[in-house]
């Protein structure tokens, strides 16, 4: 018997994720939850909708790519090493690790953030 879902079933995730982030902060640890932000947060970009876009996926099923964000302000130094997408009230929207990267807080520091996919495959 094949497996499938229609792709209204990945965009109401992706689309969840869309609606429910406003900021994507670099973090040196990854918080435990929504209050546990403020104690490894480095960097923070806030986001709008239209950062999100939302296609077939490069896989299977769908991704959502969230937008490059540059020149973005280092608050606190550290090891960067989790990206947390969240709505700066209560919510984790999405948690994921990335490559180690060292932060110097200081006047004029930034930095940049690329461009990045959540892909939901299809089922298999």
């Amino acid at each position: 018997m094949a497996k499938k879902a229609d792709n209204a079933f990945y965009d109401a995730a992706l689309g969840w994720l869309r609606d429910n982030t406003i900021r994507m902060a670099a973090c040196s640890a990854e918080p435990a939850n929504y209050a546990g932000i403020a104690a490894v947060k480095l960097a923070e970009a806030t986001l709008a909708s239209g950062d999100f876009t939302i296609a077939n996926g490069d896989t299977s099923g769908r991704k959502v790519t969230i937008a490059a964000k540059s020149g973005v302000t280092i608050d606190t130094s550290g090891t960067a090493n989790h990206i947390v997408l969240h709505n700066n009230s209560a919510i984790l929207s999405y948690v994921t690790t990335c490559s180690n990267l060292v932060l110097t807080a200081g006047a004029g520091n930034t930095v940049n953030f690329p461009s990045w996919k959540v892909e939901i495959n299809a089922p298999t």
